[in-house]
C-alpha cells in the first residue's frame, strides 16, 4: 500500500474527478488487491493493480449513472472557502485564482470524456505509462489504446479552446491574422 498508495489514488482522481470518490476507489482497489493476491499470475504488479483501480472506477462510474445523487454540500447555502491558504512566497491572488481556473477547467475538460477514453488519457498524458503497459492493464488492443488517446487529446485540445484566455501563450493557437 506504501509503495503505490499516491499513484493509485492519483489515477482514480483523474478518472473519477472529486477527491472524496478518488479517495474511496483507491480503498477499494487496495481491498480487492488484498482479497485476491492469490489470482495474481505474477508479471506487472502494477499493471495489475491499476486494472483493478481502473476497473473500481469504471464499476463506481456505472453505478453513478443507474443512480444518480446530489451532494448536500452542492444544494447551496453556506460561505467556504475551500481554498488552500497561502504561503508568504506564493504567487498573487490573481495568479492563484487563475491557476485555479486553468486547472479546474482543465478537469472539466477530462472529466467531460467517454469513460473509456479519460482512463487512457490520464493513464498515459498523468501517469506516463506506455501503450503497452496500458494495452495490457485494460486488456485491450495496443490499436485501441492509441485511438482512444487521440480522440481523448482532440476532445480535450477542443475543449480547451473555449477557455483559451486561461491558457499560457505558449499553448494557445495561433491565429493567421
Amino acid at each position: 500500500v506504501l509503495a503505490y498508495q499516491d499513484r493509485v489514488y492519483t489515477v482514480t482522481y483523474r478518472i473519477m474527478g472529486e477527491p472524496s470518490a478518488a479517495a474511496d476507489a483507491a480503498q477499494e482497489t487496495f481491498i480487492a488487491a488484498y482479497r485476491r493476491i492469490e489470482r495474481f499470475r505474477g508479471g506487472s504488479f502494477r499493471a495489475w493493480l491499476f486494472r483493478i483501480a481502473t476497473n473500481t472506477c469504471y464499476d463506481e462510474l456505472r453505478r453513478r449513472k443507474r443512480r444518480p445523487t446530489i451532494s448536500l454540500e452542492d444544494l447551496g447555502g453556506g460561505d467556504r472557502d475551500d481554498s488552500p491558504p497561502l504561503p508568504d512566497n506564493a504567487p498573487t491572488p490573481e495568479d492563484v485564482a487563475q491557476e485555479n481556473e486553468l486547472n479546474q477547467a482543465v478537469q472539466n475538460c477530462i472529466s467531460n470524456l467517454k469513460d473509456n477514453q479519460r482512463i487512457v488519457l490520464v493513464m498515459a498524458d498523468v501517469q506516463g505509462y506506455s501503450y503497452q503497459e496500458i494495452a495490457d492493464t485494460l486488456n485491450v488492443q495496443m490499436g485501441t489504446v492509441k485511438s482512444r488517446l487521440s480522440r481523448a487529446r482532440l476532445a480535450v485540445r477542443r475543449c480547451l479552446q473555449a477557455v483559451q484566455e486561461l491558457l499560457p501563450l505558449q499553448y494557445r493557437l495561433k491565429s493567421d491574422d
